[in-house]
């Protein structure tokens, strides 16, 4: 799981420094003539962006929007995103491999706990995967010591578990809170850049404040979007622990109750 999250770490790094780049090329390769222009006539030069976007596809539209919000604004909301879902689907990925059928695997440690005794359970729980598997045997392999041993075991080792499943989660939090964050830091700026124009000019002009609000408004839009995104991955991933949890619980209670009734045999 680390692996996967340092290759998608890479990828996003990668994928960020590729759009800063074009963004660079993009803002190099604009004439002045066009610049002037945009500013002698505002209302025509909004018109044709307007029918440029009707007819170009959704990634051009979106990398667009993305320029015209400012990369050095907008690449940071975009690192955070990309690492962000790269920790969710990490944590989903591994959720979904620790879920296993927590019934017939009681089954089945009963089975062969009557069978052939604590080793042929231990043997059962070494062979499965997730947490429960884990808190058995590690109940099992403390028998000998005594059914309060086990309860102990089966405690301690369910905390650890409970860790292991919520790790990541906090960093995830953290970007969750540092989109909206970055995006109203771009909105401040983009303010602060209308007002300098204005001051600049002496005069209150649309096309001043045109560029500043632009700013403002896309790196907000950017940050929010983020951030939903990446909460609702973190409310699944939230979900997806509790429902483990509980069964975890329900799972340790049952081993308590069969390795007492095995010790009466």
């Amino acid at each position: 799981m680390k692996k996967l999250f340092l290759v998608l770490a890479a990828a996003a790094m990668t994928f960020s420094t590729a759009i800063a780049q074009e963004a660079a090329t993009a803002t190099a390769e604009q004439p002045a003539t066009e610049v002037v222009e945009a500013v002698e006539a505002p209302a025509e030069a909004t018109l044709d962006a307007e029918t440029e976007i009707a007819g170009d596809s959704i990634h051009y539209v979106l990398m667009q929007k993305f320029l015209e919000g400012g990369w050095g604004w907008m690449l940071p909301i975009l690192v955070v995103l990309v690492l962000g879902m790269a920790i969710a689907i990490e944590r989903i990925l591994f959720l979904a491999l620790s879920t296993i059928n927590t019934k017939k695997f009681i089954a089945q440690v009963e089975a062969a706990l009557n069978d052939g005794g604590i080793e042929a359970a231990k043997e059962v729980c070494r062979n499965t995967k997730g947490p429960i598997a884990s808190i058995y045997y590690q109940g099992l392999d403390r028998y000998h010591l005594g059914l309060d041993a086990v309860e102990k075991a089966v405690v301690s080792y369910g905390s650890v578990q409970t860790g292991q499943m919520e790790s990541g989660l906090g960093w995830l939090s953290l970007f969750i809170s540092l989109s909206p964050s970055l995006g109203f830091m771009g909105t401040v700026v983009g303010l602060v850049q209308s007002f300098d124009s204005i001051q600049a000019a002496g005069d209150i002009s649309p096309a001043l404040v045109a560029g500043g609000m632009k700013v403002a408004l896309l790196t907000t839009l950017l940050g929010l979007i983020a951030a939903m995104v990446l909460q609702v991955f973190y409310n699944y991933v939230i979900v997806k622990i509790d429902g483990m949890v509980n069964e975890m619980e329900d799972a340790s209670i049952t081993l308590t109750d069969i390795l007492t009734a095995y010790s009466k045999k």
